[in-house]
């Protein structure tokens, strides 16, 4: 019997191409990204539907088209992430720190 090779997502930066994470699955929707260090991510156009993003460092992730419906960014550092086109939709815990410009999000401004 052939070994599977288990599939994986590897996250890398957007700049250097350095792998700075491996997701096991086919898709980081519902993904448990608790506290993990995403720091100039390339998550351009990312499934990230109900991922658990709780304390994350998402600084100067770009993350433009992302799907985050859902996600759970409660603490997460998004401080010069580029989120143009990035679907928000029922996020919660969502503070943007984005071109200096601070916006939040109110739980009841999303339903």
């Amino acid at each position: 019997m052939k070994n599977k090779k288990e599939e994986a997502i590897e996250i890398k930066h957007k700049n250097t191409g350095e792998v700075l994470m491996k997701v096991k699955g086919k898709t980081l929707s519902e993904a448990d990204l608790r506290e993990a260090n995403l720091r100039g991510a390339d998550l351009r156009g990312a499934d990230l539907r109900g991922a658990d993003l709780r304390g994350a460092d998402l600084r100067w992730a770009d993350l433009r088209g992302a799907d985050l419906r859902g996600a759970d960014l409660s603490e997460a550092n998004l401080r010069g992430a580029d989120l143009r086109w990035a679907d928000l939709s029922e996020a919660e815990g969502v503070f943007i720190f984005n071109f200096g410009v601070k916006l939040k999000v109110i739980e009841e401004d999303l339903k």
